[in-house]
């Protein structure tokens, strides 16, 4: 078999700054089908990498200014799905190991027969074939690995999708629980939209977010003048989900007395406005979720079995992350394909590795927060192992908090109050603002953590003191 029908024509960019080298590379490589492009410096070269790409980079290792090295590491930065084999006169073990280390798929030395170059660039398309049809399938599993907008192929998240199918159609009311970040939202989202009210509305509200007094007029609505600033009827969201799906994260943390009413609300399908003397019926199918022990907040009281046993018609448990760690590749691909512009962003095999081991307390939503920081933090387009930054390395867990507010109390002289606010604050920070997550580092109650909210109890010389 010839040369040329051996490789067809790939584009091949030589590098070096002697040009008789260039010339006979040239010859070469032509003479087995193959389209090359000359440059006699590094600069030139990278010039070139800008505007457009090659199968294989043929580069020398020793060139005055940018040098092949230099080259390699630049390479492999913008375009690092593509191979370089690096040439030269001066193959020392050392030259060979730091080109090796740079990221150089092969090494050739001068003087080179035609046998060996060949060889070493087939050995290169053989590699960006690979490297492509590896990318190929692992967008291709994150498609298939999925229902909706849930993604995974764990034997858990596959008896969820055959739940799904079967729970869509259904009228019953659907209990989700799950740790913070598995997605509850998204499981409800799916649901609704496999079902006879994919055409209505899905109305998502979190139980935590408002008091209790906003939450009832959120729910019901309101008649006008009910209460200071009810200055028109409002409809509640059990009315604007007519006919479709009202979503209750954390139901487990709605007041009792607000358990009660919606309680009501189940075994009537009426809901009353605040102030209001008129039931109004509605046609809503409800699903609720909550990240708590449902049997230990009945046990303790601050949760009504009676509620539970409305809700939890057709229960739906999401395992967390760490019990189905095979989901994680094709999570971080769909979370990599989310978040990049540039479609040729990829993982390394060591940092899908680090991703698998880790333990991941915030499951999913952990997850995608570190592949968008590891996004933003790369210094290519590929994602490396030091690229992934796990909780106890970004120094944002409970123990660095501690240690930072320690040092805050005996610099700035804070009294305890202060100290306890600063330390509130810090939390916040370090959970981007996300209130259950601050809580759940805290140790707190989210419904105190938002108690001190309202009341304006987070001091400013605290807030201060961590700014």
């Amino acid at each position: 078999m010839s040369s040329s029908a051996r490789f067809g024509p790939k584009s091949i960019l030589v590098v070096d700054d002697d040009q008789s080298i260039l010339d006979m590379t040239e010859d070469l490589l032509c003479e087995a089908g193959m389209q090359v492009t000359k440059s006699s410096s590094g600069e030139e070269a990278l010039a070139l990498a800008a505007e457009r790409d090659w199968d294989v980079v043929l580069s020398d290792l020793q060139m005055p200014g940018i040098d092949g090295l230099d080259l390699l590491s630049e390479m492999r930065r913008r375009r690092p799905n593509t191979p370089v084999i690096i040439m030269t006169a001066f193959g020392t073990i050392q030259s060979v190991v730091d080109a090796m280390r740079a990221g150089a798929l092969d090494f050739v030395t001068k003087p080179f027969g035609a046998d060996e170059l060949l060889v070493s660039l087939e050995r290169a398309f053989e590699r960006r074939a690979l490297e492509e049809e590896n990318r190929r399938l692992r967008q291709a599993v994150a498609r298939t690995s999925s229902f909706g907008e849930l993604v995974g192929k764990s034997p858990a998240m596959n008896e969820i999708y055959a739940l799904i199918k079967k729970i869509g159609t259904n009228r019953s009311n659907i209990l989700i629980t799950g740790e913070s970040g598995t997605g509850k939202e998204v499981v409800a989202r799916t649901i609704h939209l496999t079902g006879a009210r994919a055409g209505k509305p899905f109305v998502p509200i979190n139980c935590t977010a408002m008091p209790e007094g906003l939450l009832e007029s959120e729910l019901f609505g309101h008649v006008r003048g009910a209460f200071t600033g009810a200055h028109a009827n409002k409809k509640g969201l059990f009315e604007a989900a007519e006919g479709g799906t009202l979503f209750l994260d954390e139901i487990g943390d709605m007041p009792l007395s607000l358990q009660g009413k919606l309680l009501r609300v189940l075994q009537d399908h009426e809901v009353r406005p605040v102030g209001g003397t008129q039931n109004i019926k509605v046609d809503v199918r409800i699903i609720a979720a909550t990240n708590q022990d449902t049997q230990q907040a009945i046990d303790k009281g601050t949760f009504r079995q009676d509620l539970f046993y409305r809700l939890d018609v057709i229960p739906v448990r999401i395992p967390p992350l760490r019990e189905r760690s095979e989901d994680i590749p094709v999570l971080a691909e769909t979370f990599l394909r989310k978040h990049s512009n540039d479609p040729r962003a990829r993982f390394s095999e060591a940092a899908i590795r680090k991703l698998v081991r880790a333990p991941w307390p915030g499951n999913a939503r952990e997850l995608e927060n570190c592949i968008e920081r590891a996004l933003a933090l790369a210094d290519s387009l590929e994602i490396t192992a030091s690229d992934i930054l796990l909780p106890n390395e970004s120094g944002t867990g409970n123990g660095s908090l501690q240690e930072m507010l320690v040092r805050l109390a005996l610099e700035q002289r804070l009294s305890a109050r202060e100290l306890t606010d600063a330390y509130i604050e810090a939390a916040l920070e370090a959970a981007h603002g996300r209130k259950s997550e601050a809580a759940r580092i805290l140790g707190m109650n989210r419904r105190t953590l938002y108690r001190r909210e309202e009341r304006g109890e987070v001091d400013r010389k605290a807030q201060a003191a961590i700014g």
